[in-house]
């Protein structure tokens, strides 16, 4: 490949930036990110990125609005050296729960971001398992959101688990869950929830039979692993006989650790859009997989004009 990319690291996201590097071939991009004691940002540029295809790599997630700062400047810093092409690459897109209103007088967060990225100059945005899809469509440049379930159900499947069926913690949730699935030919079922308050949820009822069955529950996100512990439970009532869960987003916030290690729980399963180095060491039934050589993948075809769907499709072996 050309070297007409360069891929910088912010701070959220330095270990999946590495990893696509790796998967390049190339070194990663030289920049700083300083903090100042006033709270402002700076990131500066230790290279030349004029004519080149910028990838600026950053989860938005805790704390989400300091690290969506520093891709709005970072952005900034890459428009004002001339380079061709910036595409922000955001494995975790922080405020996509915000992505309609819930009630009157509510804002749509996810819309907002998607216009700052633009406005501060990205061409392009890569995210990975949004939380609803539709947020593409905020956007009016082209945006990639690309399915990690290939990545959690080819690990699924090197488990050999016996009798499994997959379990989508509510109906939001039943296509991440049949794509997963179908990886491992499973039946699935389905958690019908109520949610009273924010990061509170209420496991109702169960759709499908786990009695004497392998459970692995597939989300998106897991933030304090409210809705998570409630869905465990209710699948050891019905009768499986082991759990897993699996998510691509690990928030993990507050109790969420707490929980997974008081929950009666085979297996912990996330990927690594966070970085989970200071919770690893906490929880041993927790296991992070990595989206870099993916998403590595994902820019090589992109900077060679190839298809990215057809990346995908072949990770995931289809």
């Amino acid at each position: 490949m050309e070297n007409k990319a360069v891929v910088f690291a912010l701070t959220s996201s330095v270990g999946v930036a590495n990893e696509i590097v790796a998967q390049l071939g190339i070194p990663l991009g030289l920049c700083e990110v300083k903090h100042f004691a006033d709270g402002e940002i700076m990131v500066e540029l230790g290279e030349s990125v004029r004519g080149k295809n910028v990838y600026i790599v950053q989860s938005t997630c805790n704390p989400v609005s300091s690290n969506l700062m520093e891709v709005l400047i970072a952005i900034d810093a890459c428009k004002r050296a001339s380079a061709a092409h910036i595409t922000v690459v955001m494995p975790y897109f922080g405020y996509a729960r915000q992505d309609r209103k819930a009630k009157p007088r509510q804002p749509i967060t996810s819309k907002l971001v998607a216009t700052l990225l633009e406005t501060a100059g990205a061409n392009h945005v890569m995210t990975m398992e949004l939380h609803a899809t539709q947020i593409q469509g905020f956007f009016n440049v082209p945006a990639d959101d690309i399915s990690a379930i290939c990545i959690i159900g080819k690990y699924v499947q090197s488990l050999n688990l016996e009798d499994i069926v997959v379990v989508s913690p509510d109906h939001g949730g039943t296509t991440r869950a049949r794509k997963l699935a179908e990886m491992l030919h499973a039946p699935i079922a389905i958690i019908d929830k109520r949610r009273p308050k924010p990061n509170v949820a209420e496991a109702m009822n169960l759709i499908g039979d786990v009695e004497g069955k392998t459970a692995v529950i597939v989300d998106d996100i897991v933030d304090t692993a409210g809705t998570l512990t409630a869905g465990i439970n209710m699948l050891r009532d019905k009768g499986a006989k082991a759990v897993y869960a699996s998510c691509v987003h690990g928030v993990l916030s507050g109790p969420a650790i707490d929980r997974l290690k008081a929950a009666n729980l085979d297996g912990f399963i996330c990927t690594n859009t966070i970085e989970q180095n200071d919770k690893l060491p906490l929880y041993d039934k927790m296991h992070v997989l990595s989206v870099g050589p993916v998403l590595g993948n994902v820019i090589k075809a992109m900077e060679e004009n190839k298809p990215v769907s057809e990346v995908v499709a072949e990770y995931a072996g289809n």
